[in-house]
């Protein structure tokens, strides 16, 4: 159990940075622009940025009860299954893949948070 708890702890950390950290090294103007090019508007970055903060929160508050920290995986997941589909309509396959990356790491963190929380 210890070796599980250590494995999820990592893998979270790791998703959570993946997921939310992009919003704040990434060239601003490049978010901007990669969000007009598939039709959002102007405060939708903002909008992406203040859920992706709250998702990482309630995940990574062992305190948060686990109905919250289910809604918050099934949000990342949206997010990340969207984000592919958008990127590999407006720029091409190529950056429709990257999303799915965060994802399959998120379904481990996921697969781990199930195997924890909800073991008998």
């Amino acid at each position: 159990m210890q070796k599980e708890k250590r494995i999820y702890w990592v893998i979270t950390i790791i998703t959570m940075a993946l997921i939310v950290l992009p919003s704040y090294f990434a060239p601003r103007e490049y978010l901007v622009e990669a969000i007009h090019r598939m039709g959002f508007p102007d405060y939708f970055g903002l909008e992406l940025d203040i859920c992706k903060i709250v998702g990482a929160i309630i995940i990574l508050i062992p305190a948060i009860p686990t109905m919250f920290k289910e809604w918050a995986y099934v949000g990342f997941g949206i997010l990340l299954l969207s984000a592919s589909l958008g990127h590999w309509i407006a720029d091409g396959p190529v950056k429709g893949v990257a999303p799915l990356i965060p994802f399959a790491i998120l379904s481990v963190s996921y697969y781990y948070f199930r195997k924890l929380n909800y073991a008998r």
